[in-house]
């Protein structure tokens, strides 16, 4: 009888061994949950031609692929559970990451923007540091730092124009251009004597609420209140809670009947904007249009859901024939010899002409001409001032911080809004346009300025032979 291994030998060979690996579970894309389920069709189907008159057992199916692909059987069980549940194969969820878009919303954006513009009035050319020192000394807007700040302007459409010595941020000059226009043509509209509706998105948290208060800075703690007989102050909201979407649209004659749409945003979602789909908007518009006097004009800016195109337009993605086909819809000229490049550039020069939105033709339809403001110049629009009222009365009088209590605030707080509180907005909003309309040759003289300082330090260098390091001032 052989001698057996004993318990203590045993114990230290299991000790020798290193212990289990655990792999970290990846989770599988789109097109990976597909190439699963592609195996193990071809197993199930090579199975079938083997035995025709015998169903194929699925845990052989099964350990074919896995073997086949390298992976768990338990995974590809999983995929195959997820397409009995759903045709659709998805990948792994990916978590939003905030960056400062989404802490900023377009009313601070806006505010970040008249700052800029405030130095321009003065002739004063703005730096990184002038702006972040004026934003942050504004008690009304929230402290950023200067990271943060640094990628705004960007996203504004401001650029740098270098100079000598400094660096100053200018409107890009399609913007220049964008608000130029627009002036105009209000300025026009109200010549003729048209109506004007102006329309636009807002959004309140159920725990919107007044700033300051009064507190008691004798009652040092809980326990010294309630044995004194008093409160420890005004209860606050344990955070920013829900948030209700509102669009609305009014003129002098105040807010249109029938026209507010109040929906409650989804939970995780900052972006209000992101709350809001061409589709519901098309359909809101569509109601509104016939409450609008004939030959009106309506302001509205330039979300997503606002610019639906009626027809897709040439882009790089699309392939060559189907720029081709394109261009012979519009009665285009081009030889069937040229490459892509050369007729996406001839697509470009024609594309202006042929975009066209669906709110517009809808506007058109009835009579109304739609009127877009410039990208983030919420300034011109005396809804935004209307909307400060409102959310006010909200903030004066929220009490539970519930959504129940904050809608029927806000609407509260609509009715409120007086026909002669709309035409005060509008008239403090005709006085910024004027203010505007001398900003474009601000904008022209300190452009000339930073061109010609240029040529002159360029001619110096020349001259001299050697150019000196700019000094930075932002």
């Amino acid at each position: 009888m052989d001698d057996q291994p004993s318990t203590s030998s045993r114990k230290r060979d299991e000790e020798n061994f290193s212990p289990r690996k655990r792999h970290k579970h990846i989770s599988f894309t789109e097109s990976e949950k597909n190439m699963i389920m592609n195996a193990y069709k071809y197993v199930y189907t090579e199975k079938k031609t083997e035995s025709p008159t015998e169903t194929p057992k699925k845990n052989e199916c099964v350990l074919k692929t896995a073997e086949i692909l390298n992976i768990s059987r338990s995974s590809i069980y999983k995929v195959l559970k997820e397409h009995k549940e759903n045709e659709n194969l998805s990948g792994p969820k990916v978590a939003h990451k905030a960056n400062y878009k989404d802490k900023l919303d377009d009313f601070t954006l806006s505010a970040i923007r008249r700052k800029v513009h405030n130095f321009f009035y003065r002739n004063e050319s703005p730096s990184l540091n002038k702006i972040l020192q004026a934003v942050n000394d504004d008690s009304e807007l929230p402290s950023l730092s200067r990271s943060t700040l640094y990628k705004v302007p960007k996203h504004l459409n401001f650029k740098y124009m270098n100079r000598k010595r400094r660096s100053a941020l200018i409107d890009r000059e399609d913007i220049i251009l964008w608000r130029h226009r627009y002036l105009n043509q209000i300025k026009q509209y109200r010549r003729e004597g048209r109506s004007i509706y102006y329309q636009d998105e807002t959004w309140i948290n159920e725990g919107h609420t007044e700033s300051k208060h009064w507190v008691d800075t004798n009652i040092k703690s809980k326990k010294q209140a309630f044995l004194e007989g008093l409160t420890t102050g005004l209860k606050g909201p344990s955070g920013k809670g829900r948030r209700l979407v509102v669009s609305h649209i009014g003129s002098e004659e105040g807010f249109v009947d029938g026209g507010e749409m109040i929906l409650e945003a989804k939970k995780g979602l900052e972006d209000y904007h992101k709350e809001m789909n061409s589709d519901e908007y098309e359909k809101w518009i569509k109601n509104i249009l016939p409450k609008l006097k004939e030959n009106s004009v309506l302001v509205i800016d330039n979300a997503p859901y606002h610019t639906r195109k009626l027809e897709s337009l040439p882009t790089s993605s699309w392939r060559k024939g189907q720029i081709q086909e394109w261009l012979k819809s519009k009665n285009i000229n081009f030889d069937n010899n040229m490459l892509k490049a050369e007729l996406m550039e001839i697509a470009r020069h024609h594309k202006k002409v042929h975009e066209r939105y669906v709110v517009d033709e809808m506007a058109a339809e009835r009579g109304v001409t739609i009127l877009r403001l410039p990208p983030y110049h919420c300034e011109l629009n005396p809804i935004e001032l209307v909307w400060a009222q409102v959310k006010g009365h909200v903030a004066k009088n929220n009490k539970t911080f519930k959504m129940t209590e904050v809608r029927s605030l806000f609407e509260e707080g609509l009715r409120l809004v007086t026909p002669q509180r709309w035409k005060d907005c509008i008239r403090h909003v005709i006085g910024v346009e004027d203010k505007m309309s001398t900003l474009g040759h601000i904008v022209d003289d300190i452009t000339d300025r930073f061109i010609i300082e240029v040529g002159d330090d360029s001619e110096n260098s020349a001259n001299s032979g050697t150019e000196s390091l700019p000094d930075s001032d932002y």
